[in-house]
């Protein structure tokens, strides 16, 4: 089951910048962002984009995805959409259930 993971600009900051002792300054300066903006998303108040995903790999020898991934999931648990009149349309197929009630995805057969 996932947890409640941080914001992405939490795992920067902490994970990367102090672990380094790079300032906010030479790290926006880096990927060439403002200091604005870069306090953003460390705060938590903006999230990763794409562009700023591929700057924070090639600054940080990680990947986009891995930024992207932290970003979606944060996203994802954080949501807060009303899903209550959202309705089936695909029927989960016997014993494919998850524990909480979804169908897990096997793919398109025969299209």
């Amino acid at each position: 089951m996932m947890h409640n993971p941080p914001h992405p600009g939490e795992i920067l900051k902490e994970d990367y910048l102090n672990e380094l002792n790079i300032s906010v300054t030479e790290a926006a300066k880096a990927l060439d962002v403002s200091r604005k903006a870069l306090s953003e998303l460390l705060n938590g108040h903006s999230g990763i984009s794409p562009v700023m995903a591929k700057k924070l790999a090639k600054a940080l020898n990680t990947s986009a995805e891995f930024w992207m991934n932290l970003q979606q999931q944060y996203d994802i648990w954080n949501t807060n959409a009303d899903l209550s009149n959202v309705k089936l349309l695909v029927a989960p197929i016997d014993g494919w259930e998850n524990s909480d009630g979804s169908a897990t995805f096997v793919g398109y057969f025969g299209l």
